[in-house]
């Protein structure tokens, strides 16, 4: 098959990573990629969110499958425009990726299907809005409901905190459209964690459970980011635990969308509190999670390809996936300023030695080569992914920073705790 997948970050280079090593794979694109997808697929310089110029290049290079990373393009419909014009695609339609471009549409289908997740309300009225946080009072969560990269929630610890998030998501424009409406809910106490599974619009198939760490800094301290790292498996998500998780919180929800004519087909990413009454919902993604991705694709013992296929086509209700016992572990490297305003262009050397420490694989997010097409430059916030593998946690977060620490980039900075909890858990 040649296949496209569509993104340029480092979740989309652990996809391209896994799918390259398929025998179904005869050519593997990537639109627009970056300087690490470059050395295992071709890169083309169309926009994830060109939904145009991604189905003219389907058509041009005959793709047989598409694979759809990140949110935005799932959001706008490039799943329907592939599967209007015949092509496999993996990924939701517009209408079921409504879970991540709407965290109102969310938080609505659980309170329809009794799905467990934070008491909530939705407001476009900032003084509704405040009346309602003065009279819930703090901690509280003020949520813009569109797609803000990442960065559209407050965890305020005061009233006045969330008075001003909603504020500035409403009458400031922060987040411009996205911020239009807002959701403010129920702080939820307990251990977040991340359940992955894999629809076919009927049937979910659960994946391997992982942990990220959104906090900016070293003990989950700073402002909230896209990621700083993760681990897999996450000691919170035991078997039994997803299984309660996949009873309550996922199945519900594909039944839901699957009656309201919305079938979900591809990866949905069921962000988890696990709290002393058990899972309840933080939020969906409608695409694998970035960096959990990258601890998944190398835990992974399976063909990929099949599965992503299954998930177009139907069928998943008879497949299983094989994963290693051993733990995996990435630290994300990012621009020094991140997520705030950050520097681009900066080189970034000695990743080949970096990438020859035993267990590891070192994923690109935002990089591209200099003008000279050699050396490599930072272009974006999370610009690397030092992923490890080892029997146990302790030991894939050693292989991983000694890696981190064989690159020679002054200009980037990484937590140095990932995974944190899973070692205090087990000393």
């Amino acid at each position: 098959m040649r296949i496209l997948v569509v993104g340029s970050g480092g979740r989309e280079h652990a996809l391209c990573w896994a799918i390259a090593a398929s025998p179904l794979c005869t050519k593997l694109f990537c639109a627009p990629g970056n300087a690490g997808i470059a050395g295992i697929a071709e890169c083309v310089e169309v926009g994830a969110e060109d939904i145009a110029g991604q189905l003219a290049l389907v058509q041009r290079e005959k793709i047989d499958f598409v694979v759809v990373g990140p949110e935005g393009p799932l959001v706008a419909g490039l799943a329907d425009r592939l599967a209007g014009a015949g092509i496999k695609v993996f990924g939701p339609s517009a209408k079921a990726a409504r879970l991540e471009g709407s965290k109102g549409f969310t938080k609505d289908l659980c309170r329809r299907h009794g799905i467990p997740t934070a008491a909530y309300e939705r407001f476009t009225d900032a003084a509704k809005a405040q009346a309602y946080i003065e009279a819930q009072g703090a901690p509280i969560v003020v949520k813009a409901d569109g797609l803000a990269a990442g960065k559209g929630v407050v965890v305020a610890e005061t009233v006045q905190q969330a008075i001003d998030a909603v504020r500035d998501m409403l009458s400031g424009n922060r987040f411009g459209a996205a911020g239009a409406s807002v959701v403010v809910e129920e702080f939820m106490e307990g251990e977040e964690a991340s359940l992955f599974a894999l629809c076919d619009g009927e049937h979910a198939l659960a994946l391997a459970g992982a942990q990220d760490h959104k906090r900016a800094f070293d003990g989950d301290k700073g402002p909230n980011t896209g990621g700083m790292g993760a681990y897999s498996p996450a000691p919170v998500l035991d078997a039994a635990m997803v299984e309660r998780a996949m009873r309550e919180i996922v199945l519900p929800t594909v039944r839901g969308l699957a009656a309201d004519g919305a079938p979900y087909k591809g990866v949905l990413y069921a962000g988890l509190m696990i709290g002393p009454e058990g899972p309840r919902l933080v939020e969906y993604n409608c695409r694998f999670g970035d960096p959990e991705c990258q601890v998944l694709m190398m835990r992974l013992k399976s063909d990929i390809v099949p599965a992503l296929l299954a998930c177009a086509e139907g069928g998943l209700g008879h497949f299983d996936l094989r994963w290693a016992n051993d733990a995996a572990l990435t630290v994300v490297m990012a621009a020094k300023g991140y997520p705030d305003a950050y520097e681009k262009g900066s080189e970034i050397r000695n990743l080949d030695a970096a990438g020859e420490v035993e267990g590891v694989q070192i994923f690109h997010a935002g990089t591209r080569f200099g003008p000279d097409g050699k050396r490599v430059l930072a272009n974006g916030g999370r610009v690397l992914n030092v992923t490890a593998m080892a029997p146990t946690v302790e030991d894939a977060r050693s292989r991983a920073y000694r890696a981190v620490d064989l690159i020679d980039w002054p200009q980037g900075f990484c937590r140095r705790d990932i995974a944190w909890r899973a070692v205090t858990r087990r000393s």
